[in-house]
């Protein structure tokens, strides 16, 4: 089924990508656990029926799905969210291009470029998200696209997207933006004119932390390079996950819409504490990137991190306090996760390159679920007395 152009996300994240003939008359698209289907007249190789071609109808599914809700011509499913920005990189850019990145990252994308698409021979320089006139001072010949962060990864910085886009039409880069934290629901790049939009599948996407799994979604020309180039480096998403994702994206715009609420509420308990000296949520009033974010975003999503008074040892003790959050990585699922991103996300990082990038030790960040926010605050509240 591929929906009507004019209908609501809330409707497409149900219908679109499912099929009008159902099979056998399931409600639900069966998993095809088959590694292999008959051939059926195929002329090309991409087009061969085979789970490492990302072609089985639960692939097909999902991936008309997250084209249709994300507003692109096309989508493709990976085995994680980093295959899908390794992938995405080593497809637009080869040996002798030039990358300019923002400068505040997720821990494995930062890792991967700088200290692994070197040797590739592709250049990088980290530019601030929202100091356009640094991007031109870098710009070489070779700079061949752009990458940032929809909201940085933990200290949910806003860039200039809009600038973003203007930069990258008027230098003819492409524009790549992971929109993980935003999601689809509060968030659209390829609306704003971004040319590629990355997820980790495995956080608001799926909701329910049981699998990995990532995408890649823009035009076709783009979507078709970048698959050729996974169907042959092997990432693949096998077809159960991808009835995991299928199922779990039917209630994201429900799952998101608390998240907001939820993340507000919790922010602004923090912000209000006089054990905590810093939040970090787009959604305050007192963020750097406040009004942006309110003209950009329609919420601001699930995440936020804060700073309590003292070093790490406190923030240790706080978490191991608490009794809703669980001591985890990742993001997006329906229960709240807590971490300190120099443990988790961000560990492979040295120190001198966290203190850059304004990781501190004490530094606590929060995937906020969708339990109760008066709870949620409450445990909080009984966990930092004292501290």
């Amino acid at each position: 089924m591929s929906g009507d152009a004019s209908m609501n996300i809330e409707t497409l994240l149900i219908h679109a990508g499912e099929e009008d003939k159902k099979h056998s008359g399931a409600v639900s698209l069966p998993v095809f656990q088959s590694a292999t289907f008959a051939y059926s007249g195929e002329d090309n190789y991409h087009d061969v029926k085979y789970i490492r071609l990302n072609n089985t109808p639960n692939h097909d599914a999902v991936q008309e799905k997250l084209a249709r809700i994300a507003g692109g011509e096309q989508a493709v499913v990976t085995a994680s969210g980093m295959a899908a920005i390794t992938t995405s990189l080593l497809t637009v850019l080869k040996q002798g291009d030039h990358l300019l990145a923002q400068d505040c990252l997720y821990g494995g994308t930062q890792s991967f470029l700088t200290r692994a698409i070197a040797d590739f021979g592709i250049g990088v320089d980290f530019v601030p998200g929202n100091e356009p006139d640094v991007w031109e001072e870098r710009l070489r010949p070779d700079t061949r696209a752009i990458y940032v962060e929809t909201m940085s990864n933990p200290l949910l910085e806003v860039a200039d997207l809009q600038s973003v886009v203007a930069f990258a039409r008027s230098h003819r880069l492409i524009s790549m933006i992971d929109n993980t934290f935003a999601s689809p629901v509060n968030f659209r790049p390829l609306d704003m004119g971004f040319d590629l939009s990355l997820h980790s599948c495995t956080k608001y996407l799926n909701g329910h932390s049981d699998i990995v799994a990532g995408c890649v979604i823009g035009n076709s020309d783009l979507i078709t390079r970048i698959t050729h180039r996974l169907n042959l480096m092997g990432g693949c998403l096998d077809p159960h996950a991808c009835s995991l994702l299928l199922r779990g994206m039917k209630t994201l715009a429900l799952r998101v819409e608390k998240q907001n609420e939820n993340a507000q509420a919790l922010a602004s308990f923090l912000e209000a504490h006089p054990a905590v000296v810093r939040v970090n949520y787009p959604g305050l009033s007192g963020h750097p990137q406040y009004n942006r974010a309110k003209t950009l975003f329609n919420g601001c999503g699930g995440v936020l991190s804060f700073e309590v008074a003292g070093d790490y040892r406190v923030a240790d003790e706080l978490i191991s306090r608490l009794k809703l959050p669980v001591s985890a990585p990742s993001l997006g699922g329906v229960e709240t996760l807590i971490t300190r991103p120099v443990q988790t996300s961000h560990a492979e990082l040295s120190v001198g390159e966290r203190e850059t990038a304004g990781i501190s030790e004490r530094l606590i960040r929060v995937a906020v679920g969708i339990e109760a926010a008066a709870d949620l605050c409450a445990d909080f509240e009984q966990a930092m007395e004292g501290l």
